[in-house]
């Protein structure tokens, strides 16, 4: 079969995929892996929660939709990876026993004017359930092969975006958070807290690309060789989640920290989503990656009293003190009083 290059992709487009079904078996296996929270890990607890039961990890929700977009038509195609993803927005939770399926609509497509043989092209992907409930919906670029090179060129809106990428965010004057956890009502904009480093095995990233997102470039050290990137590396999709892995671990060790001190302690909550998730760099086989968090806004929620809305602007450096990951991204957290 002829592979889809990037001029296959017209905008106005509309293709979709599944239905796939997820368990609770699944959402407990990825969540026990990157997100080990009680509404994603033990469904007596999560009955219990503000989830009202068991629930799927936001970060294996992307995952599954980079699966079945994988599946559906990237594997197919001449798809290079992508820089990132504009916005992700967890609308409902997945639940075990959605029959999951998703639309994906092609927005825009532009040439990139940094390399000739390669366009961009611009999807929103909606990922919905079996009463047809939209549950994610994702959007982003993916860049693609052109089968005509052609001329470099790019028009404004790609310009923008990556202009906007580029861009580092305003954030507010940086100093060191406390190390035990605090509600809402006590967290200070510009705090800083490292999460800890990570390193990437080739085992694991080939182990997490099989499952969620196999392209050759993580599967394959021989094709990666070949590829845009140049050797091996991991998914995009498994970065984030190890960043989720490591976040759960320090604020598990913040809230042991808050008991020891003899103070209440917090929970948090479901995320509503993220945006301007950039992927800088490749994060290849051997990499060591340093995962930090910085609090941008902390408000109240004027429809769920006793709980409010973090903005947190999370990064990642390897080895060599190069970002190679950085996201904005916000969490529900509890407040000391409904006040």
């Amino acid at each position: 079969m002829a592979l889809t290059h990037y001029e296959d992709f017209e905008p106005g487009t509309r293709l979709s995929f599944g239905p796939r079904r997820i368990t609770a078996e699944e959402i407990i296996a990825f969540a026990q892996q990157y997100d080990p929270q009680p509404m994603h890990t033990d469904p007596e607890a999560a009955k219990q929660s503000i989830a009202g039961g068991l629930i799927a990890s936001g970060w294996h929700s992307c995952s599954i939709i980079m699966r079945m977009i994988a599946d559906g038509f990237i594997l197919g195609s001449t798809g290079q990876g992508a820089p990132g993803v504009d916005e992700v927005r967890w609308l409902r939770p997945v639940r075990p026993g959605d029959d999951l399926t998703l639309t994906v609509e092609v927005l825009d497509r532009r040439p990139l004017r940094s390399r000739s043989g390669i366009g961009m092209v611009r999807f929103r992907l909606t990922l919905a359930n079996g009463a047809g409930e939209d549950l994610v919906q994702q959007t982003n670029w993916v860049m693609f092969k052109r089968r005509e090179p052609g001329e470099p060129a790019e028009a404004p809106a790609v310009a923008q975006t990556e202009r906007r990428r580029a861009a580092a965010p305003t954030l507010p004057e940086a100093r060191t958070a406390p190390n035990h956890a605090r509600f809402l009502d006590d967290l200070v904009p510009g705090e800083v807290a490292q999460l800890g480093s990570y390193r990437f095995t080739p085992e694991e990233i080939v182990t997490f690309a099989r499952a969620y997102d196999p392209q050759p470039f993580h599967v394959d050290a021989e094709a990666a060789r070949h590829s845009l990137f140049g050797g091996l590396c991991a998914s995009g999709w498994h970065t984030a989640a190890v960043w989720m892995k490591l976040m759960v671990a320090h604020w598990e060790r913040q809230r042991q920290a808050a008991r020891a001190l003899g103070l209440a302690v917090p929970s948090l909550g479901p995320s509503p989503g993220f945006r301007d998730l950039k992927w800088l760099k490749p994060v290849f086989a051997g990499d060591e990656l340093t995962y930090t968090v910085q609090i941008v806004e902390a408000r109240p929620s004027a429809s769920r009293p006793g709980w409010g809305l973090v903005t947190q602007h999370s990064t990642a450096v390897n080895q060599k003190g190069e970002p190679v990951f950085a996201f904005t991204g916000t969490v529900m957290w509890q407040r000391a009083s409904a006040g």
